[in-house]
């Protein structure tokens, strides 16, 4: 079975155990891992993050987002580029304002209303999305590549944090030499840290 076949069934039960979490779990979880991530030292020392808007039953990254423009940070939210296949990064200040549904109806900046980040070394902390999870710092992603293609192309190393609910992690992921891995893991219950600095 290839790397590929065995990420695609892992997505699969992994997003199919995650929808069955009742919401109001998923809100208190989403609270808790906020709290730990606002936290965090290499949150607080952060003067420019990017994060994502959460779809589905992800993890309420709104709440994250919100208290990053309350807390005076420069945020930044990825916009897919369907011609080039990949993130273009905008900074916001307005969440109702600013967002819109955008590519597979995930909120995004409106590109007309944003600043296009012209500076890459300009991101302190990154908030990665993801399906699952491993304790050294694995990840995997829906499958796009997007982020194992952004990361890379930062001019300077920002501090990598997922944030996900317990059951998203796992012992083992297939990996491939392409693939980004996190510097931290959040979950409800506890902080990670990966080792990968």
């Amino acid at each position: 079975m290839t790397p590929q076949i065995r990420k695609q069934a892992l997505r699969q039960s992994i997003i199919a155990a995650r929808e069955k979490m009742p919401s109001l779990e998923r809100a208190r979880a989403s609270q808790a891992i906020t709290h730990t991530l606002c936290g965090l030292a290499s949150y607080r020392e952060a003067r420019a993050v990017l994060a994502y808007l959460n779809f589905g039953a992800e993890m309420e990254t709104e709440l994250f987002v919100r208290q990053a423009l309350i807390d005076g940070k420069q945020v930044y939210l990825p916009k897919v580029n369907r011609a080039t296949k990949q993130l273009d990064i905008y900074r916001i200040g307005d969440l109702q304002h600013d967002v819109a549904p955008g590519a597979w109806e995930i909120r995004e900046p409106v590109a007309e209303r944003c600043e296009l980040l012209a500076a890459p070394g300009a991101i302190d902390f990154v908030l990665l999305p993801g399906v699952a999870f491993t304790r050294d710092g694995t990840r995997l992603g829906y499958g796009g590549g997007f982020y194992d293609k952004l990361l890379p192309g930062l001019s300077h190393r920002p501090v990598r944090v997922a944030g996900a609910f317990s059951m998203q992690v796992v012992d083992r992921l297939p990996q491939e030499p392409f693939d980004q891995k996190v510097d931290w893991l959040v979950t409800e219950h506890e902080v990670v840290a990966c080792g990968q600095f």
